[in-house]
């Protein structure tokens, strides 16, 4: 039974940093691109970053770009998600996913992704 379990989300003022984990189990992370995606109350659910299977290619959302860096732990079968320069903006629930299908690349669209997290709140405010 492939098993995403997300953590590290928090309280951070403007400007900080935090640092997600989802911890995969029931797979390896060789065998699935894994995403990261947000949801903030009243929105859509949006694609953040994501690493394709071979951790290689990456695809960073505009709104992330240079902010947010994805990074995978394979010894610990790990994917993290470094996050600087936070606004209120990034201010949402955050979810990792796997897609078990799609060979090296990774989509910013959660369609692909069958299996997801439960999430984990990132507040960003002073």
């Amino acid at each position: 039974q492939l098993q995403l379990v997300e953590s590290g989300g928090g309280l951070v003022q403007p400007g900080g940093s935090l640092r997600l984990s989802c911890a995969v189990s029931g797979i390896t992370l060789d065998s699935a691109a894994i995403g990261w995606f947000r949801q903030a109350p009243g929105k859509g659910r949006e694609g953040v970053q994501c690493i394709g299977r071979s951790g290689e290619f990456t695809n960073p959302a505009d709104s992330v770009r240079g902010r947010f860096t994805i990074s995978r732990d394979t010894a610990k079968n790990t994917v993290h998600l470094q996050m600087n320069s936070l606004t209120s903006e990034d201010t949402a629930v955050y979810y990792c996913a796997a897609d078990t299908m799609t060979d090296y690349y990774c989509s910013g669209s959660g369609t692909p992704y069958d299996y997801w997290g439960q999430g984990t709140q990132v507040t960003v405010s002073s």
